[in-house]
């Protein structure tokens, strides 16, 4: 399996893998009722359609030169790198944060005023007042789409604490219509909801990490090739059995 960066892809090449991140936003993660921030696809959606998803989505051409205003933790850059195109790290942070922002509406950023050109897709985040900020991603899950779905993504999850997040973590009004029914779902409720399987098994592994606030040194990857499916981890640790 070859790691093919969005870099070249048109919207037509619908059979190519597209490097795609994912946020999991945690609320109230000490808390007797943690919350994570879900919505739902539409019905016409070519991929996973009616599932309630993450907050996330391909990797735009833009992605890799817009700027940080602060990096992702060492330890995930190197675990991003693992497998991947040199660089890619970055573009992968940067496409993370702005799916929040035109998903939810939700700021990942630091406050600052841009010093180049902004990007179209970047124009409503920077009227805000922020530069997008990585430095309270975690890398903690990659899952490669299996062969003969209508998309394939080779998608890097990234955990954050909703504290992290500036503003109203209840204002949606500037999200897109890409996902309805934005919502805080308790943990506790949230498998009762329509999930795909990757985002349950990536829930088990959240779950898991709900009192860890570091980032983690080994990072579980679902890989779906044209051979054989394996559960791996970054870094060769073993990948454990999943309830």
């Amino acid at each position: 399996m070859s790691d093919t960066a969005i870099q070249g892809v048109t919207s037509e090449d619908r059979s190519a893998i597209r490097n795609a991140a994912t946020i999991i936003a945690l609320r109230d993660r000490m808390s007797d009722s943690p919350k994570v921030l879900m919505g739902q696809r539409g019905a016409k959606a070519a991929f996973m359609p009616n599932k309630f998803v993450f907050p996330g989505g391909a990797v735009d051409l833009a992605d890799a030169s817009v700027p940080l205003a602060q990096p992702l933790p060492e330890v995930c850059r190197a675990r991003l790198a693992e497998q991947a195109s040199d660089g890619l790290d970055h573009t992968l942070a940067i496409a993370a944060i702005r799916e929040l922002w035109e998903e939810t509406g939700l700021i990942l950023g630091h406050p600052g005023d841009w010093q180049e050109e902004i990007a179209a897709d970047w124009q409503g985040f920077a009227a805000t007042g922020h530069l997008p900020s990585a430095r309270a991603l975690q890398f903690v899950f990659r899952a490669l789409t299996p062969p003969g779905r209508p998309r394939r993504f080779d998608a890097r999850f990234f955990l954050i604490d909703a504290d992290e997040i500036s503003g109203d973590l209840d204002d949606f009004s500037q999200a897109s219509d890409e996902l309805s029914h934005l919502q805080w779902i308790p943990l506790s409720e949230v498998r009762s909801f329509d999930l795909p399987f990757i985002t349950e098994v990536v829930l088990a592994e959240v779950t898991g990490r709900l009192h860890d606030r570091n980032p983690p040194t080994s990072v579980p990857y679902f890989c779906n090739n044209d051979e054989e499916s394996l559960f791996l981890r970054l870094k060769g640790h073993p990948m454990p059995e999943i309830d």
